[in-house]
């Protein structure tokens, strides 16, 4: 009896894969709202699927009759179902709609197999027809699954990689090519032209930042050492960029740097080299450093040798003192240059008498060899204390 219903198998696909080709096609655009309403599936590509899927269903249904063993998933078996998957993946039809049509082929296969079997198969045979069928059917439908996920993670990785790959050419300067530039904007979603502060920074709150920096267009990217933020300007901040920068020294709790205001994509590389100046002159400390604000620091970063020369020229004397000692004379030379040199005014500042502040500038011209400190206070003195304050001479 196993030879008979192999024997009908066989002449059953022979006969009927190009008739039910035209059916499952025809059903597929009426009832299937997927492929009728996105219309993403050419009809060329719909049929030749059905026609190769429809054969491989009946070729494994006769090996599951015949008692084999199933085949294995690597196998050519499941190459028309993977290759739909894959297609469809592709074509961007949704998963839902492609196993809908592959349960409305199993349903027409096995409709067609009823009709088809009356007078060659018993109702044993027959049933043991159909508990096959929907096994080939289930097992079909779950490697299109399969295909299809694995084509969207790899999209997914491609998009990603090609994004990864655009944002660093942006960040070292290759968008002052225009074509990349143009290619970059489109892809990354950001203006070619218009103005941008860059930020940067470890530990940022993107939705956060986002929603605060609003309607502002803005563009981020984790990155190995921190985050990289382009803030797209309007008219109004372009002249006075401080709103923006208002906005996020109110949204961030890291050290953030800003960069000056850069012209387009193709000044990024700068403001990225400038971001990255500002943000290290803070020295791990919290809040926002804006670039133009933190030139003097800025100067000293590219040029550790001197900043550290500075500290021990004109502090180094004060940093060998006891602590208490150290800090009253630190705080009053951090006012006196802040005030311009005015003792009266750094008296206020570190709540002490102006004599009191006269007698510590003495001592401080003591101990670093200097006749006098008064008067417009020497233009090192301030960059040594910067320095010391950022700790860039260490």
């Amino acid at each position: 009896m196993r030879d008979a219903t192999l024997a009908f198998l066989a002449g059953h696909r022979a006969a009927r894969v190009e008739p039910l080709t035209d059916r499952l096609v025809d059903a597929i655009v009426d009832s299937n709202p997927g492929y009728r309403a996105t219309r993403v599936v050419p009809l060329p590509d719909l049929r030749s699927s059905c026609h190769d899927n429809i054969g491989r269903v009946l070729e494994l249904l006769g090996v599951a009759v015949r008692g084999a063993s199933a085949p294995d998933e690597s196998e050519a078996a499941y190459d028309a179902a993977r290759a739909t998957g894959r297609r469809r993946a592709e074509q961007g039809l949704p998963l839902d709609d492609v196993l809908r049509s592959f349960r409305i082929g199993g349903r027409l296969i096995w409709d067609d197999l009823v009709e088809q079997a009356r007078a060659a198969l018993d109702a044993e045979e027959l049933r043991e027809v159909g508990t096959r069928l929907w096994e080939v059917v289930d097992e079909t439908s779950a490697q299109v699954a399969a295909a299809y996920h694995a084509t969207e993670r790899a999209a997914v990785r491609a998009d990603e990689q090609l994004r990864a790959e655009l944002w660093e050419g942006v960040l070292s300067g290759r968008a002052k090519e225009p074509g990349f530039a143009h290619e970059a904007a489109r892809i990354l979603d950001v203006p070619v032209g218009g103005h941008y502060l860059v930020v940067t920074g470890e530990g940022l709150d993107i939705p956060r930042l986002e929603q605060a920096l609003a309607p502002r267009t803005t563009a981020w990217v984790r990155r190995t050492g921190g985050t990289v933020g382009l803030v797209a300007l309007g008219p109004d901040d372009r002249a006075d960029p401080e709103g923006a920068l208002a906005v996020l020294r109110g949204a961030v709790a890291w050290p953030v740097g800003v960069s000056v205001v850069v012209s387009g994509l193709a000044g990024v590389d700068t403001g990225v080299r400038q971001a990255s100046l500002a943000v290290r002159t803070l020295d791990g400390e919290p809040g926002v450093a804006a670039f133009d604000e933190r030139l003097p620091e800025a100067l000293l970063l590219t040029s550790p040798e001197v900043a550290g020369r500075l500290v021990a020229v004109w502090l180094g004397p004060l940093l060998a003192l006891p602590a208490g000692e150290q800090a009253s004379l630190l705080a009053t030379l951090d006012a006196w240059v802040a005030t311009g040199g005015s003792t009266t005014h750094t008296a206020t500042r570190v709540h002490c008498h102006r004599n009191t502040v006269i007698n510590r500038l003495r001592r401080v011209a003591r101990l670093v060899g200097r006749e006098s400190l008064d008067g417009v206070p020497p233009l090192e003195l301030g960059l040594a204390l910067r320095a010391l304050r950022s700790g860039l001479h260490r």
